[in-house]
């Protein structure tokens, strides 16, 4: 079932064939320099920073060169811990804060882009 989004040139769907990573490796093959994908999944992110590309994570933290592979390694280590029968704690809970971060650092990209 397609996601409902508001009439937009900057927004578009595509649908993309059952199986693993399936979605993800199309975004990552379509990303242009400068475009922005927002998205928790870090080894998406790192694959949109490679090609030039801005990840935001739903959080409003913004993935870049100088961060991206630091992120990448703990969560490889982490599941890594997990796969090895290590129990983990997820994520803290989604707050009003991480909202707010979110929307600010989103507002900044948009409004930089003019």
């Amino acid at each position: 079932m397609p996601l409902r989004t508001p009439p937009s040139d900057y927004i578009s769907m595509l649908r993309v064939a059952k199986g693993f990573d399936v979605a993800d490796r199309r975004i990552a093959e379509l990303v242009q320099p400068g475009d922005l994908v927002v998205t928790a999944d870090i080894p998406l992110a790192a694959a949109v920073v490679e090609r030039g590309g801005q990840a935001l994570n739903p959080r409003g933290e913004l993935y870049t060169h100088d961060n991206v592979q630091e992120h990448l390694a703990v969560r490889n280590l982490m599941d890594a811990l997990r796969g090895s029968g290590v129990q983990t704690d997820g994520p803290a809970a989604f707050s009003h804060g991480d909202r707010q971060a979110f929307a600010n650092q989103l507002d900044r990209l948009l409004s930089a882009r003019g």
